[in-house]
C-alpha cells in the first residue's frame, strides 16, 4: 500500500496537503478497523477506504475541520452503497473459513476464532443495528455522535443498540454451544 517514497500508493502521483498526509499515517489504520466491521471482509474494507481517502483527498479544505468524522460518515455512506449494490447482483457464496488448516499448538489461535465467530455474528446483524455496533463499541462514539453520523435520533440508536446486543448474545451463545465437546470421560 506504499510507494518506494513512503507514500501511500493512491497519494503517489497526487500533490497533496501535507496534514492530509500526515492524517492518513496516523488514522490509517483505525480506519480500516471500522471499515472491516462494516463490511466483514478485508479487501472490500481496504477498497472502501482507499475510496474514502480520495474523497477526502478531494474536499480536504472541508474535511480538515473533522477528518475523523468525515471519513467515518464517508465509510458508513459507502458501506450502504455496497449493499444497495450487493442486492441488486446475484449473491455471491463465500468459501468456507478453514480454522482447521492452523495449527492447533498455536497460541494465538483461540484469538482467531474468536475473531472470526464475532465478526461472523456481526455480519448476521441487520446493516442499521451492525453499524451502530461498530459505530458505539469498536470506534467508541457516544449515542449522539453515532445518532449524528447516521442521521437518526438517539432513542433510534439506543433500540439498536439494544437490539443488536441482544442478537448478538444469542449468536455468540449458539456459537458457544455448538463449538463444546462433551466430555466422554464422564
Amino acid at each position: 500500500m506504499a510507494t518506494g517514497t513512503g507514500r501511500p500508493a493512491f497519494l503517489a502521483s497526487v500533490k497533496v496537503d501535507p496534514s492530509f498526509e500526515a492524517f492518513v499515517e496516523a488514522r490509517s489504520a483505525g480506519l480500516l478497523r471500522l471499515a472491516y466491521l462494516l463490511t466483514g471482509d478485508r479487501g472490500h474494507a481496504e477498497d472502501m477506504l482507499q475510496t474514502a481517502l480520495l474523497r477526502a483527498a478531494r474536499h480536504w479544505p472541508k474535511a480538515r475541520a473533522a477528518p475523523d468524522a468525515y471519513l467515518r460518515r464517508t465509510l458508513v455512506n459507502l458501506s450502504q452503497d455496497r449493499l444497495r449494490r450487493m442486492f441488486r447482483r446475484p449473491r455471491e457464496a463465500p468459501l468456507p473459513p478453514e480454522p482447521e488448516s492452523l495449527p492447533a499448538g498455536d497460541p494465538g489461535f483461540e484469538r482467531v476464532t474468536d475473531r472470526r465467530v464475532v465478526v461472523a455474528a456481526l455480519a448476521q446483524l441487520p446493516i442499521r443495528q451492525r453499524q451502530v455496533v461498530v459505530l458505539r463499541f469498536f470506534e467508541d462514539l457516544s449515542v449522539e455522535q453515532t445518532a449524528g453520523l447516521l442521521d437518526c435520533s438517539t432513542g433510534t440508536v439506543k433500540s439498536y443498540t439494544s437490539r443488536a446486543l441482544s442478537r448478538l448474545r444469542q449468536l455468540l451463545a449458539a456459537e458457544a454451544s455448538v463449538t463444546e465437546v462433551p466430555d466422554a470421560h464422564r
